[in-house]
């Protein structure tokens, strides 16, 4: 099958894109920088192609053509806005219906679409909350369309993913080689990391399959965490042990606005704080219809989270 990969350059659509790759599918991924495509590129059934997903008329022509899209796009932070930021709205709303319309009009016989755990219009968080809506603009679409050449939508709702190269253990390791102590907010907080293999074995299950038309998947790890207990754990393999001080919630909404106001990408916003009030957590770790035996994390982290040992 021809797949087009909507943020296929990431830390999940590498993996992702591997895994079709070995399938022997054809694959096309769009980027705006072929820089961040290099990796991809050593694939002879990849196409990297530099374009903007944003641009409606570029999106359309990627997707024509296509037998199955999958889109991988997500932010975790936006300028403020209700009930979700502008940010939020153009990357996890705009774009799905854009994408949603563009695979009606051409025909695409399935659109696998990442969404998140907890997704849901009256969560708390922003991000969230355009998930959520991410999610029903997309159903809205697809009702509207009908006929035999009528396609159909998977939408998989992935808890934190964790794998070499994340920016959830990795962020907090490279925080415990800096300081002796981590303080933090919201660190009773519990959720239900997923190993990005998994993430990956996921969407070559879904793919293609009638058993996954119009269905959502909530895809969490085999064990629940406060996130107190994951960076204790990103500590402790990087080989940095360090204690993590739970900080009451109005002071660490102090501290994300601080790390808001600082130049580059943040590293808590008030927003990532609201998401924390809620367990990100699920009723079970994955379906039975997918098979898949979820990978512990204490199989994996502490093989990529090592240091480095020289000479």
């Amino acid at each position: 099958m021809r797949v087009l990969v909507i943020g296929g350059t990431g830390f999940v659509g590498r993996c992702i894109v591997g895994r079709l790759v070995a399938a022997g599918h054809v694959v096309h991924v769009p980027t705006r920088r072929l820089a961040h495509a290099r990796e991809l590129q050593v694939h002879p059934t990849v196409t990297v192609m530099q374009a903007d997903v944003h641009d409606e008329k570029a999106l359309d022509g990627l997707i024509a053509g296509c037998d199955v899209v999958i889109n991988l796009v997500g932010i975790l932070h936006s300028r403020t806005g209700q009930p979700y930021g502008p940010d939020f709205d153009r990357a996890h709303v705009q774009l799905p219906k854009q994408i949603a319309e563009s695979c009606c009009r051409h025909h695409v016989k399935q659109l696998i679409h990442i969404s998140a755990l907890g997704a849901s219009a009256s969560a708390p968080s922003g991000y969230l909350r355009s998930k959520a809506a991410g999610e029903q603009v997309i159903r809205d679409v697809f009702a509207a369309q009908s006929g035999a050449s009528a396609g159909v939508f998977t939408f998989l709702r992935p808890s934190v993913i964790f794998g070499p190269d994340d920016q959830f253990m990795n962020m907090f390791a490279r925080l415990a080689r800096i300081f002796p102590v981590l303080p933090m907010a919201g660190a009773k907080a519990r959720m239900q990391p997923v190993y990005v293999g998994d993430v990956a074995s996921v969407v070559m299950r879904v793919l293609g399959n009638p058993r996954a038309a119009d269905q959502t998947y909530d895809l969490a790890g085999p064990r629940i965490y406060t996130l107190g207990e994951l960076v204790e754990l990103a500590a402790l393999w990087s080989g940095h042990p360090r204690p993590v001080i739970d900080l009451p919630m109005s002071l660490g909404r102090v501290q994300a606005f601080i790390f808001e106001c600082l130049p580059g990408v943040p590293l808590m916003s008030r927003d990532n704080l609201d998401s924390l009030t809620v367990d990100n957590v699920s009723q079970s770790p994955m379906s039975p219809d997918l098979g898949i035996v979820p990978t512990p994390l204490e199989s994996v982290a502490p093989v990529y989270l090592m240091p480095t040992k020289v000479g």
